[in-house]
């Protein structure tokens, strides 16, 4: 998103997000969602015991290779691209909110791509997804210089967010569920 941001401006050094939410961002907003995912399971404990031959593609070093990190770089790219330009062009006269949007919608997609790669869901990971939202939500009156909630509360803000976040989240699910309809993982067909 600073990459976009920066090249609307000529590539001029200007930063979007200043340091408390830059830090907020990888710490206390979304760190407890993305770690939760280890809590995550494709099959139960017993099935996978009942068939090490699921064991065998994890060597093979498949799970996390070249094509697997561009696939995730490309992907980021096209949110971040989605969120700043969708931002600019449905906030085209509140420019000056442009870090309380961006930053708003890029913290309901982080939430929102966590939620759509669990495949068997915890307790623990709906406490980080919920207590992660309402972090985010309480820190908006903590932290005004960034953010203005008289402006986050109207009904502009929350239709156009909304059409960013779909743009940006639920295009790549769509994408996710047509790619597991045709070539489905191996563990899927014991479940």
């Amino acid at each position: 998103m600073q990459a976009v941001f920066s090249a609307m401006f000529y590539y001029a050094p200007i930063a979007l997000y200043q340091g408390a939410l830059m830090v907020g961002y990888t710490t206390v907003y979304t760190m407890a969602p993305v770690f939760s995912l280890v809590l995550d399971q494709d099959i139960a404990d017993d099935t996978a015991m009942f068939y090490p031959e699921l064991y065998k593609e994890l060597t093979k070093g498949r799970s996390l290779s070249f094509k697997t990190f561009f696939w995730w770089l490309l992907i980021s790219v096209y949110q971040a691209g989605a969120i700043m330009m969708l931002a600019i062009w449905l906030f085209d006269t509140e420019f000056i909110h442009i870090v309380s949007i961006s930053f708003t919608a890029l913290i309901f997609n982080e939430l929102l791509m966590v939620a759509f790669e669990i495949n068997t869901w915890h307790r623990y990971m709906i406490y980080s997804e919920v207590g992660s939202l309402l972090i985010y939500i309480l820190s908006i009156y903590f932290l005004k210089s960034d953010f203005d909630p008289a402006f986050m509360l109207t009904w502009a803000f929350i239709w156009k967010l909304g059409v960013i976040i779909l743009v940006s989240s639920f295009s790549l699910y769509v994408v996710k569920l047509i790619r597991r309809r045709y070539a489905p993982p191996s563990y899927s067909k014991l479940t």
